[in-house]
């Protein structure tokens, strides 16, 4: 049974629906979730102003609001449970890696797991690395996509603080990979780590046997500015 606070947020947004942007929305996401219609930016305005005037669940309260938000089946439930969790990372504990894990292998698809992935496994690993060792080989082990897409991805914003080996080992690990949303991960995380350190990212490719969507992608940034410099 959902609290009081989650049926109001839940009544608030449900009228907000729009029948044919939600079958549209749903088309987009090959029709994998129910939607209620309302565009991200119409939801994220309306969240925020059921904060202003209904308060704003703070710490454990609001971890539990977002579980049970999660729990709905319209797609825009999952997406405001996100966006109140990237609200309430600062507060969230060491052992609410389990509610973000969760999380990942639950309805999931690619426009879920990246925020979990970027914005609040990213954040908690951070704040609590001590977690890394056993959860990214965990994930790495479990056979889910997903988990596996988590570990390649969750330092994507660490930029000079990346653990290089521990990329280079993850991706190493997942390069034979024939998900096209691992092959993806790999070259995403490449990418992104290039804007740090090029030269590295450069050699590691040459180095390194990836698939040619990995390679593409990794190498995106680099071949634009070279492309600039011409």
């Amino acid at each position: 049974m959902a609290s009081s606070y989650t049926d109001k947020l839940e009544g608030w947004l449900r009228p907000h629906g729009n029948a044919a942007d939600a079958e549209a929305m749903a088309a987009y996401m090959r029709n994998q979730f129910l939607f209620l219609g309302i565009r991200n930016p119409q939801r994220v305005a309306l969240t925020k102003q059921f904060w202003k005037e209904n308060g704003f669940p703070k710490g454990e309260e609001g971890v539990c609001v977002a579980e049970e938000l999660w729990a709905l089946p319209e797609r825009e439930f999952a997406y405001t449970a996100l966006l109140l969790l990237t609200q309430l990372r600062k507060e969230m504990g060491e052992r609410h890696i389990e509610v973000l894990e969760r999380m990942v292998v639950t309805q999931s698809w690619w426009d879920s797991v990246d925020t979990i992935a970027d914005h609040l496994i990213g954040y908690h690993l951070q704040k609590y690395p001590e977690l890394i060792p056993a959860y990214v080989d965990k994930w790495l082990a479990s056979g889910n996509m997903w988990l596996q897409r988590t570990a390649i991805l969750f330092q994507l914003k660490y930029k000079q603080r990346t653990d290089v080996e521990l990329l280079y080992r993850v991706i190493r690990q997942m390069a034979d990979s024939q998900e096209f949303f691992i092959r993806k991960a790999i070259g995403w995380a490449l990418r992104e780590y290039s804007k740090t350190d090029a030269a590295a990212v450069r050699s590691f490719v040459a180095e390194t046997e990836l698939s040619p969507l990995s390679v593409k992608e990794a190498l995106k940034v680099m071949q634009r500015k070279a492309a600039q410099e011409m």
